[in-house]
């Protein structure tokens, strides 16, 4: 059964911001009927009072869906509402006019005018406000909040308000009227910002995928190049010397053949190197992936005496953990603890803000299964309650000796210790102890 907060939980930073923003502006249309609208029934009496709180509840429905079809317009979602935005400005305009009246020349009571006087200005500065959603230039934002502001003044001063204050209304109008528009700006620039923010994070993750691509394929090209020109070369030699039936060309042959398994050591050199993995350098890069993405990152552990195989498949788990940290989750913090005992050697990760996930898991888990599985390790991975996700991976160290050099061959992973920041090539860094550290 789902939490409550299940679906909170469920978006990412972006879609929570979007929720947020929306709720604040449907938030200002409840403030409009609460603060503004409510107060009429007592002032202006049942009748009265309960028109002019209908025009005020339905110019705040209209404010709400204006919005929210605005901020869906900002996405990229949905035209432009044009029309919701003219709608607006006449409800607008109708319900300022009628509460006008009914200031001027409803119940002869302060207290009505001041409530009917309220609404007034109200109204005026919420449509100000929502109708700065749907447009883009700062210039047209500021002709809109003058627009409001001068059309209060035209308004009052025909129906009979004095002078001073018909200027007094439209300089409140104009002030807040602009505050509330600059918030209305300043919401939508922030909501793409985190959206530009979080593209920015999954572009930098694909970059590195594909530069370490560029790599492999470069390396695999300046091997296996030249050993295949001079292959093709001495065997057409070869061909043409046996035609004439030369005793040379067993001897091109030969070297063909001593040229093919040289190439395919170097070969097998290129794909170790790339696929290996040192568990020292996976960790420290951990830490620095992390704390440039935002995500206070806490690591702790020691590698040395450990066997290069169980370091091997352990930098694996720390190097998929924090890729799955980055990539399917909206993490605020995140520990590394490597914990060895004469016994049994465990790595442990954690991270908050995960998102709810299929069961079965993905590929990536089953191969970290498969990689642990070859030194008798384990690996448990699942939500640990308030929206954490833990990674446990055990391998028991028994009778193995300890020995350190670079680890066996080991099968590829999508992202490099390269992508983690540490500027290294793996296996190729000393196993040093790293003490636990948070970083923000």
């Amino acid at each position: 059964m789902r939490r409550p907060w299940g679906w909170w939980r469920g978006k990412s930073t972006p879609q929570k911001v979007e929720t947020y923003t929306r709720l604040s502006f449907h938030t200002f249309g409840l403030i409009e009927v609460l603060a503004v609208g409510l107060p009429l029934l007592g002032e202006l009496g049942d009748a009265l009072g309960g028109w002019l709180l209908v025009l005020v509840a339905g110019h705040a429905a209209v404010c709400m869906v204006t919005a929210s079809r605005a901020l869906d317009w900002t996405r990229g979602r949905r035209p432009r509402p044009v029309r919701l935005l003219g709608v607006l400005a006449g409800v607008t305009l109708a319900v300022a006019v009628v509460a006008l009246v009914v200031a001027e020349r409803g119940p002869d009571r302060e207290s009505a005018d001041t409530a009917a006087g309220g609404v007034f200005a109200a109204v005026l500065v919420f449509g100000a406000g929502v109708v700065a959603l749907g447009v883009r230039s700062r210039r047209r934002v500021l002709a809109v909040v003058g627009g409001f502001a001068a059309a209060s003044g035209a308004v009052a001063l025909p129906l009979g308000m004095p002078g001073p204050a018909v200027l007094v209304t439209s300089l409140i109008v104009l002030v807040t009227a602009g505050f509330l528009a600059f918030t209305s700006v300043f919401s939508v620039w922030l909501l793409d910002a985190v959206y530009a923010l979080d593209e920015a994070r999954e572009t930098r993750a694909r970059l590195a995928v594909a530069e370490e691509r560029l790599r492999f394929g470069r390396d695999l090209h300046d091997v296996m190049g030249r050993n295949l020109a001079v292959i093709a070369l001495k065997s057409e030699l070869a061909v043409q010397l046996a035609r004439r039936g030369r005793s040379e060309a067993v001897e091109q042959m030969v070297e063909v053949q001593r040229i093919a398994r040289e190439s395919q050591r170097e070969v097998r050199d290129v794909v170790r190197g790339y696929r290996e993995a040192d568990l020292a350098v996976e960790l420290l890069g951990a830490r620095g992936v992390l704390t440039a993405a935002g995500i206070a990152c806490e690591v702790g552990g020691d590698t040395d005496g450990l066997p290069a195989e169980v370091q091997s498949a352990l930098a694996w788990v720390v190097r998929e953990a924090t890729t799955n940290v980055l990539r399917h989750g909206d993490a605020g913090r995140c520990s590394v603890r490597l914990a060895t005992t004469r016994e049994r050697v465990v790595l442990t990760v954690e991270n908050d803000g995960a998102r709810p996930v299929a069961d079965g898991g993905g590929s990536g888990l089953a191969g970290l299964r498969e990689r642990l599985r070859a030194v008798d390790g384990t690996l448990e991975a699942g939500p640990a309650g308030d929206g954490v996700f833990r990674v446990v991976a055990e391998v028991p160290l028994g009778a193995r000796e300890p020995v350190s050099g670079r680890a066996p061959e080991a099968e590829g992973s999508e992202v490099s210790s390269r992508t983690a920041g540490s500027g290294t090539r793996p296996g190729r860094a000393a196993h040093v102890p790293l003490v636990g550290g948070e970083a923000s």
